[in-house]
């Protein structure tokens, strides 16, 4: 059994889990644990607030202790909550997670990263649910990484808990916000917006490969666990193997 345990900030978009779970095989476990959170706003403070040490490491502590005990590799799944503290802010954020537990671990900005050039993907754009100045720093992050990002679209979504009320029309259309020729993916950063279900319907709406926040954080976590799976219905990211091999 391969368990990917999951700390999840709050509550939005928290059931695309379950629905992942019943696309993986039956010997991997997916393990969500609930974080705290202060306030629910997509403000840079409140974000570095809820990335803070204090909160992960309760959260990883209760993963630790739970049911299913330890598991393989650990996602902090959340992308503005990480992507705040920058590309190497982000790095030392997951480095901690994963000391604390003894295994594997990662993020979902850093999983964006992955993701991205696991496809040999090289210009991206962004339909980001946040205020300009929220998603400028995932912008920054990318392009830290050596990502290109040709063009970025901000919807203004004050706090998780609207994001996560949008429904699948909602999703489609904000995706469709930008889509240039150039980029050869969409990507769509926020963990409390619902996609899982969605991903073949972004794809064929788009004519290219979309990557979203709950989507690249399961990739991930089974990736850094060890796990190589296929799963036609999680769109691109699934089922191509790595271009550049």
């Amino acid at each position: 059994m391969t368990t990917i345990g999951f700390l999840y900030p709050g509550y939005g978009a928290e059931d695309d889990y379950p629905f992942m779970q019943s696309l993986v095989p039956a010997d991997v476990r997916l393990d969500l644990v609930h974080t705290s959170v202060g306030v629910d706003a997509h403000e840079v403070d409140a974000l570095l607030d809820l990335g803070r040490s204090e909160r992960l490491l309760e959260g990883a502590e209760a993963l630790r202790t739970g049911a299913g005990g330890a598991p393989d590799s650990v996602m902090w799944a959340c992308t503005s909550g990480s992507f705040v503290f920058g590309l190497e802010g982000a790095r030392r954020q997951a480095e901690e997670v994963g000391q604390a537990l003894g295994i594997p671990a990662s993020s979902t900005s850093l999983a964006f990263v992955d993701a991205i050039r696991h496809l040999d993907i090289e210009r991206v754009a962004i339909a980001a649910t946040y205020p300009e100045d929220v998603s400028r720093h995932f912008r920054k992050l990318l392009e830290d990484a050596g990502i290109e990002v040709v063009s970025l679209v901000s919807h203004d979504i004050v706090t998780a808990a609207l994001a996560g009320e949008l429904d699948d029309d909602g999703v489609v259309e904000l995706a469709q916000s930008n889509n240039p020729a150039e980029a050869q993916a969409i990507l769509l950063p926020d963990t409390a917006m619902h996609t899982a279900r969605l991903i073949g319907r972004l794809e064929a709406a788009l004519g290219k490969p979309v990557l979203t926040a709950n989507q690249v954080t399961l990739w991930e976590g089974l990736r850094i666990a060890g796990r190589t799976v296929a799963i036609p219905e999680m769109g691109a990211l699934f089922t191509e193997e790595r271009r550049a091999a």
